[in-house]
């Protein structure tokens, strides 16, 4: 059985980072092009005594829809004898799941290309082109702040305790002079909701600004701590200073839990 880290691993994965790879496919032309007129379902599952889970990326002509869950008649499907070995593959570790549907070859080696177009998003992944740093960039904004409200859904006993008190307040994440990176967690008695660019109908509890791409980058690659990011001008935080600490505390244990 699937340990509550393990399980809260998957559900991050498969309800915070699949949703990224629809901004993969509308921003980056190239991987528009490769997907453009592509149908069809691919599955990944895990086996678990407690239950099998799982979630499928739906494409329509091209368009992607990720589906929790399990497609009644996939394409494809990648499945994993365990959540912790799905959860490795995820990471990008050397995991080769049971891949049923070889012979949808070409769907199978757009997905693949998909795959691998996540690992930008790895802590040591340093892209020097400046549509994949910028790239790196958008796609953690996105990923980071569904996956605090994936966290909070999960159960995290101090995440849930630490938004249980909390009127409604939004926790705002952007980069200066790229108005569509932009994403925000909404808390409101215990309960989370994370969004897309700016939360309009109330001001910012906390808000992290990054100074531009540049500014965002050390700080995505651990190459600076937040106090040193604050000291060196690549990020400032408006607002609760105690909240703000308590937002990028839970955001390293989100990235412990997908590396």
């Amino acid at each position: 059985m699937a340990t509550p880290t393990e399980l809260m691993s998957a559900r991050i994965f498969l309800r915070a980072l699949f949703p990224v790879m629809k901004v993969v496919l509308a921003d980056d032309p190239k991987m528009k092009k490769k997907f453009a007129g592509v149908s069809g379902n691919v599955q990944f599952a895990a086996k678990d005594s407690a239950g099998d889970i799982g979630a499928y990326l739906n494409f329509q002509n091209g368009a992607l829809e990720i589906v929790q869950g399990f497609c009644p008649n996939p394409d494809i499907t990648f499945a994993f004898g365990s959540v912790a070995k799905m959860n490795a593959m995820l990471a990008g570790k050397p995991v080769i799941p049971i891949i049923k549907g070889f012979w949808k070859l070409g769907l199978l080696i757009k997905v693949f290309a998909l795959l691998l177009y996540l690992k930008v998003l790895m802590p040591n992944a340093r892209p020097k082109d400046p549509f994949k740093q910028r790239m790196k960039v958008k796609l953690t904004v996105y990923m980071i702040t569904t996956a605090l409200s994936q966290y909070n859904k999960g159960g995290d006993p101090e995440m849930a305790k630490w938004t249980a008190k909390q009127p409604e307040r939004i926790y705002q994440m952007s980069v200066d002079g790229e108005p569509d990176i932009a994403g925000y967690v909404r808390v409101k008695a215990g309960k989370s909701k994370s969004g897309r660019g700016f939360y309009a109908r109330r001001h910012s509890f906390v808000h992290m600004r990054f100074n531009g791409v540049s500014g965002a980058l050390p700080v995505i690659l651990n190459d600076v701590n937040m106090v040193e990011a604050i000291r060196r001008g690549y990020l400032s935080v408006e607002g609760s200073p105690e909240y703000g600490r308590d937002i990028g505390d839970f955001m390293m244990r989100i990235q412990a839990l997908t590396t």
